[in-house]
């Protein structure tokens, strides 16, 4: 016997809610595989320095939402399959995966606000050895005017501030994109804009996705106990 009145109602309503949690899913995946392949966070964070490798921080980051995003999905459909056979177990596998995938969620909100300053950090770090090696002309560095190229072209900026950027461009004219006037961006700022903006599209994305696990697990408990009581008489 299947259930009635303002159980069925929850039935639809988790269904509906468990299809945008898949659809959610999607999005994030889709948004972390177009963040990992982003010509500008590519062509930076592929970078080596002699052996020093960039900073991979942000990939970590974009690695886990994959993974989220695939899981998300897998628990998506699994919810709805659940809901529709009204079936306590599956409604009972489907609440757990949601409290771990939630408590992941969480850890990795966690680590990404104590880590996005460092992301940014690090990248500049890494400029900054590559524009000093340039500038004062070192014999080890072995592609360091590459890698300067590579974060001027792609962030349109040079050096990290005004006097600076005049400075390379007079003495050091290969290294910075060629423009018309002497106005160039500073990098350490664009740098920072470009983590910071992808930090933020991840940020409301995970703030959605967790508003609709909240009710999502309070939908398929009320459920499970409908679908019990149901079942009873």
């Amino acid at each position: 016997m299947g259930v009635e009145g303002c159980t069925k109602c929850i039935k639809y309503l988790l269904f509906v809610f468990n299809f945008i949690f898949w659809l959610a899913g999607g999005i994030i995946l889709g948004v972390a595989l177009w963040l990992r392949h982003d010509s500008q966070t590519t062509n930076i964070l592929y970078l080596q320095l002699g052996d020093k490798q960039a900073p991979n921080t942000f990939y970590v980051g974009i690695y886990i939402l994959i993974a989220v995003g695939a899981v998300m999905m897998f628990v998506g459909f699994l919810g709805c399959y659940g809901a529709i056979q009204e079936s306590q177990c599956l409604l009972g596998t489907f609440f757990t995966c949601l409290v771990i995938l939630f408590a992941c969620e969480v850890a990795a909100g966690i680590w990404g606000f104590v880590n996005k300053d460092q992301i940014a950090k690090d990248v500049k770090q890494f400029y900054d050895q590559a524009y000093h090696q340039v500038i004062q002309g070192d014999p080890n560095s072995t592609n360091g005017k590459a890698v300067l190229k590579t974060f001027h072209e792609t962030l349109d900026c040079c050096g990290t501030n005004l006097l600076e950027s005049a400075f390379t461009q007079l003495l050091r004219d290969d290294i910075c994109p060629k423009k018309d006037n002497m106005m160039y961006s500073n990098c350490h700022q664009k740098i920072d804009e470009l983590f910071s903006g992808k930090l933020y599209l991840i940020g409301i994305a995970a703030i959605v996705v967790a508003v609709i696990m909240i009710f999502e697990m309070i939908l398929s408990m009320v459920l499970c106990c409908g679908i019990r009581n149901s079942s009873v008489y």
